[in-house]
């Protein structure tokens, strides 16, 4: 099984597979990740149309984002198996992941990864070379949050489906990825949380999920800041509009960055000296502090 590649996702671009059009937008775009969508951007008499187009542009390429991936549909629909032979099939050679929706547990996950290992040995593939990200969308799936992160070693994201949760967990709002009225914070919160952990304690990346205003800079940008401020390594965007600003919030500042490069520095200077803190102007940097310092700078690091 292939080491998993540290990738940037701050900012992540769902593209309708049916539409040439949008592809073709997309790979100009200064992303991290685009997604063709074969799932909720589809719909269902679209879906073997979308498979075919899906394969032609990653044939195609020629995308700005470094990572290219495919949603396929969920394992409860009909499409599933034949969106994953069909696409590794046909472009397995230019496909970085696998986005899998309405992840329901471990098993959803094994299942999948199984599928790739036989298509990629077909393929005269590596086999792990494709990697997987789980879309987390209702109340079971976050219950077992921990065993989906555990379940394969080529998970390298869990998402949140803001939509789909809220939804799920029968919160009385219409606008995905927005506040709830009558709830005096994101209502959210444990949902963001309980994603976090999972994926932290696994070594995964956290991504959350669309806000769908796509003209509503503001609403975005608070959206972003709350996820970041959480520690989520990046955002889904729907729009160009949205592109610059999930850039800006998820990436370090470059006064934040100096102040981490300092840290560190200090504090192998006083290891160097077999001392245990040390005093940065007025801040005491000991080993916890080097440990913040060193994930903000690993963040640079994929951008």
């Amino acid at each position: 099984m292939t080491h998993r590649p540290a990738r940037a996702r701050r900012t992540v671009l769902s593209v309708p597979a049916s539409s040439d059009r949008f592809i073709e937008k997309s790979r100009r775009l200064a992303v991290d990740q685009v997604f063709l969508d074969l799932e909720d951007g589809v719909a269902a008499a679209a879906k073997d149309d979308a498979r075919a187009r899906a394969v032609a542009a990653l044939r195609a390429g020629g995308w700005t984002a470094p990572t290219v991936s495919v949603r396929v549909n969920g394992w409860a629909t009909v499409w599933t198996h034949r969106d994953v032979i069909d696409v590794v099939t046909g472009a397995g050679d230019l496909l970085d992941t696998v986005l899998l929706p309405k992840v329901e547990g471990p098993g959803h996950v094994e299942a999948l990864d199984l599928l790739l290992t036989q298509l990629e040995r077909a393929a005269g593939l590596e086999v792990g070379r494709i990697g997987i990200e789980a879309l987390i969308e209702d109340a079971g799936a976050l219950v077992r949050a921990d065993a989906i992160a555990a379940s394969s070693p080529r998970l390298e994201a869990l998402h949140l489906g803001p939509g789909d949760m809220m939804a799920a967990l029968g919160m009385p709002a219409l606008q995905v990825g927005g506040l709830v009225d009558g709830y005096p914070g994101d209502a959210l919160h444990h949902v963001y949380g309980r994603i976090l952990v999972a994926a932290r304690a696994r070594g995964l990346q956290a991504v959350d999920g669309p806000y769908v205003a796509v003209r509503d800079e503001d609403g975005f940008r608070a959206a972003a800041r709350r996820a970041a401020a959480l520690g989520y390594d990046g955002k889904w965007v729907l729009h160009p509009a949205q592109v610059a600003a999930g850039t800006e919030i998820f990436t370090p500042g470059d006064e934040t960055v100096a102040r981490a490069e300092a840290m560190v520095a200090v504090a192998a200077r006083a290891a160097d000296e077999r001392v245990g803190a040390v005093m940065l102007d007025d801040e005491m940097v000991d080993e916890a502090g080097v440990s913040l310092a060193k994930a903000t700078l690993a963040r640079v690091r994929r951008t």
